[in-house]
Formats: structure tokens, C-alpha cells, sequence
């Protein structure tokens, strides 16, 4: 079962196959996102199983973000790192009666290709998505435009600091606001922990989509999860450094950093 395998099998009427058919796919994403990835994955034939390791909560105080986009004239960059950002965003826009014209003036750079996709449908334009969707290469991106700049980031409430610090080094002034926050979702705990010593039907592969995906991940199974037989499917390499700093395993790593990337990898190594 666990062969490489590059290409999609056909069947004997010349018709794409189900290359995942028979293989169960662990799927930890917070509840309103999953389907995104499980839609993909039974599309494919997997069988998923949805129990979210994260859920998306509003900050304690949203004092920070409208008082930034009460005073959206004074910036002339937005970051926005995740499309739980820009829905947020979005949602203190209307309930502050403003809209998006307030941003219109503004360059915006966009982590991947979901959180552009967020902003476009807003109708408004996004000016740099970085070649690589990590917080490293959205700084590579924007070396050079930000000098002298006032950027807005607005993230969740516990993110890496490589953004901000490192605008900040490059002359640009950051304001860093919360738009919302990610909490362990303790009544995924006995699911999970249940589901792992089921030798019966354990998962084949667990997909991880973010670093706090994997912090949560071993919170709630415990030091002493059974993970043997199962492989650990890492959406990109700040995911596999986080995994692996938990004494965790990146089994697969997605070549390109985002959902479809991530079923692709998963197709290509566990496929029948």
C-alpha cells in the first residue's frame, strides 16, 4: 500500500481511478475549514475522518484591529497571512459600517493562493503573493517596497515574529493587530485519543496544515499516542519543524505549501 506511486492508476475503462480508495485519512482542521482538504481527499476515494485539532475564536479584544482600520488612510501596506485573517477583517469592516474601499489605497501581500482568493472576492486587488507561501519568503518579497513604509499586519493572536521583525529591520514601521485567535478544542480530546487506540481502523495518514495544527495535535493525544503504521502528512516545512520539534515525524511534506499541494503529496506517496 505504502509504495510511491507518481501517477493516478486507471481503470479498465480508461477512467480516472480512486487512487486513495481504502485508505483513511485523519483530517485535524477547524471545523468550518475541513472541507476544503476532506472534499479533495474523498474526491480521491479516502476515507476521512474530521476531528479538528484547532478552532478559530474572536481575540479577547478587537480594540487593536478597528482602531487600525478606523485609520486605514495612514498605511500603505496590508499583510494578511491567512484567510482567518481576512474573514476577520472583513467581519469588524461591516461591523464598523466601513467597507473595503477603505483598503483600496493600500498594497496588499497575501501568504498563498486561499488567502488571495479571500481578498480578490472583495474587490480588492492583492500585490504580492510570495513564491513560497511561508513568513520567510513574504519578507523576500517585499525587500524592497517597504522602506520608510507603515504596514499593517493583522494575524492571529500567537504567530512567528519573522514578519514584523524583520519589515522592522528593513526600515518599515509595523503595526501588528489580532484578528483572532486559535484554541485547543478540548472535546476532540477523547475522540481522538479513542480513534488512535482503536487498533481496528486507525488512521492511515494524518494531515497537518499548520503549525498550531501539530502543537494541538499532540496536547490533545498525549505523550504516549500510539502513531506507529501511521504516517504524518505535513502541509510545508514550518509544519515539519514544528512536528519534529515535538518528537513527532514529517512522513510527507507537500512540495507546494497549500491544500491542493498537500492531497497531491499524499496521492503520490500512499496511493495503491
Amino acid at each position: 500500500m505504502w509504495g510511491v506511486r507518481l501517477a493516478h492508476p486507471v481503470d479498465d475503462s480508461g477512467m480516472m481511478s480512486r487512487p486513495l480508495k481504502n485508505v483513511r485519512v485523519l483530517v485535524g482542521r477547524a471545523r468550518h475549514q475541513a472541507s476544503a482538504l476532506s472534499s479533495r481527499l474523498r474526491a480521491a476515494g479516502a476515507t476521512v475522518i474530521e476531528i479538528p485539532f484547532i478552532q478559530i475564536k474572536p481575540p479577547r479584544s478587537y480594540k487593536g484591529l478597528d482602531s487600525a482600520l478606523k485609520n486605514a488612510a495612514r498605511y500603505d501596506w496590508l499583510i494578511l497571512t491567512s484567510v482567518n485573517g481576512a474573514e476577520a477583517l472583513w467581519r469588524r469592516l461591516r461591523r464598523l459600517r466601513l467597507n473595503s474601499k477603505q483598503l483600496t489605497h493600500l498594497r496588499i501581500a497575501a501568504i498563498g493562493p486561499a488567502t488571495r482568493k479571500a481578498i480578490e472576492q472583495r474587490g480588492l486587488k492583492v500585490d504580492v503573493v510570495p513564491k513560497e507561501y511561508v513568513a520567510e519568503s513574504v519578507v523576500k518579497s517585499l525587500r524592497n517596497k517597504v522602506a520608510g513604509k507603515r504596514v499593517l499586519l493583522a494575524r492571529a493572536k500567537v504567530a512567528r515574529d519573522v514578519i514584523p521583525s524583520e519589515l522592522r529591520r528593513l526600515g518599515a514601521k509595523v503595526d501588528v493587530v489580532e484578528a483572532y485567535e486559535t484554541v485547543v478544542p478540548n472535546s476532540s480530546r477523547s475522540r481522538l485519543r479513542k480513534l488512535l487506540a482503536d487498533p481496528r481502523r486507525p488512521p492511515h495518514v494524518i494531515t497537518f496544515t499548520s503549525s498550531s495544527t501539530a502543537r494541538n495535535f499532540f496536547q490533545l493525544a498525549g505523550k504516549g499516542a500510539n502513531l506507529k503504521g501511521i504516517r504524518l502528512a505535513s502541509i510545508g516545512p514550518v509544519t515539519s519543524a514544528t512536528l519534529r520539534e515535538l518528537g513527532l515525524r514529517a512522513d510527507l511534506e507537500a512540495e507546494e505549501f497549500t491544500i491542493p499541494g498537500l492531497v497531491k503529496k499524499v496521492i503520490d506517496v500512499v496511493a495503491e
